[in-house]
């Protein structure tokens, strides 16, 4: 038996991106500047958004989005329990509350049903998550932030280069959240990038992202800069480098391919384990929704083997496969539970998807004997622990 690991995530990196970082270092200016202003311009084209801001994480990209629709203390914000906690801290950053909401039933993505009964007079917004690339029903969303003057922040980090209804994510909200963390579809390390149509929030987030202060002032050490700026909020340092950015550039060239090799072994992988009765396949996108297959959540059928989720995920990496399980629901987190007081129980869809899941590797450089032996080794372990029918 082949015991060569096979890690959850390995980065898809060539020539081109070793040569963009090398052009930047010769150029001797590291921080922000031209490479990061073409990235940004390249990401609006790609996404067909009218402005793309640049920061350096996912979380930075929620914050920025806050800021601009003026996130305040004691606001409310509605956003799903199974994410991972960026979604959520984004909100004590500004002293509001985030109001945690179930999962739709027998998926991952937020309910819109169930958001919309934790509305009160301090909600403020709302921040769907398209778990693993699945888009969420944002039809549903749109409808329930205009009945109640909600702000829409999609939490897009799984979510490039997925559509709704035949938009692409970052289109149709006013305000959208990419991350290009190591692990995502495309990646400069760290890094994210803010999406928005919506002038007066690009303007100020633009300002906000490097301390508050004029929006040329990244410049202010070339040639063409002047050393005068002023402060005009109190903002903060979430600022992309011209590295990363030039990674990115590099990265982004090469998204429609790397979607391509993603839904391929999505495919395989949904053809093989639908038919292991003891497995349960993501969801998929529904009609003219494209999902982007950052991730591929298998769930275990409850009661149809001998061991539990964590006991299968050790299994797998015994035969040198490397899982993860995406997410342990926000409510069963203890910062969560002591300060705002939620409870196991509170989101029973949420916590259903949580004990069932884990997640495989899926990645462009993932080779296709790989991909056979990812499959090949699930199918052992159930075969290995399968509950035995009763005659």
């Amino acid at each position: 038996m082949d015991h060569t690991f096979i890690p959850f995530h390995r980065p898809s990196i060539g020539t081109d991106e070793f040569a963009a970082v090398r052009r930047v270092l010769e150029s001797k200016w590291l921080t922000t500047g031209q490479a990061t202003h073409e990235f940004e311009s390249a990401f609006a084209e790609y996404i067909g958004a009218r402005h793309a801001l640049a920061v350096n994480s996912g979380t930075a990209a929620l914050q920025l989005a806050a800021a601009a629709i003026g996130l305040r203390p004691g606001d409310e914000v509605l956003l799903p329990s199974f994410t991972f906690t960026a979604t959520a801290e984004i909100a004590t950053y500004f002293g509001a509350r985030p109001v945690l909401c179930d999962s739709v039933r027998g998926g991952f993505n937020i309910d819109a049903l169930d958001a919309e009964r934790r509305i009160t007079s301090k909600t403020k917004a709302i921040i769907p998550v398209h778990i693993g690339g699945e888009p969420c029903n944002l039809a549903a969303i749109a409808a329930l932030a205009a009945d109640h003057g909600l702000d829409v922040i999609e939490d897009a980090a799984h979510a490039l280069p997925a559509s709704f209804r035949g938009r692409r994510i970052g289109t149709i909200s006013d305000l959208t959240a990419f991350s290009f963390y190591a692990t995502k579809n495309i990646t400069t390390g760290e890094g994210g990038m803010m999406v928005t149509d919506q002038d007066h929030y690009a303007e100020k987030a633009r300002c906000m992202r490097l301390h508050g202060i004029s929006g040329d002032a990244w410049k202010r050490y070339s040639r063409e800069g002047s050393w005068y700026y002023e402060v005009q909020h109190a903002g903060f340092k979430l600022n992309l480098p011209d590295i990363l950015g030039a990674l990115g550039s590099a990265q982004l060239v090469k998204s429609d391919q790397f979607f391509r090799r993603r839904s391929e072994i999505a495919a395989r992988y949904y053809e093989r384990f639908a038919k292991i009765e003891e497995l349960e396949p993501p969801p998929v996108a529904g009609p003219g929704c494209e999902h982007s297959w950052h991730l591929f959540i298998l769930r275990l059928r409850s009661g149809a083997l001998k061991l539990g989720r964590a006991e299968f995920v050790e299994e797998l990496k015994k035969r040198g496969i490397g899982a993860a399980v995406h997410f342990i629901p926000l409510h069963l987190h203890p910062y969560y539970t002591n300060t705002y007081g939620y409870r196991r129980g509170d989101f029973p869809n949420a916590e259903d998807a949580y004990a069932r899941c884990f997640s495989l590797p899926i990645y462009p450089d993932l080779r296709d004997e790989e991909v056979e032996r990812v499959i090949g080794s699930v199918a052992q372990v159930v075969s290995a622990h399968r509950r035995k029918a009763v005659a």
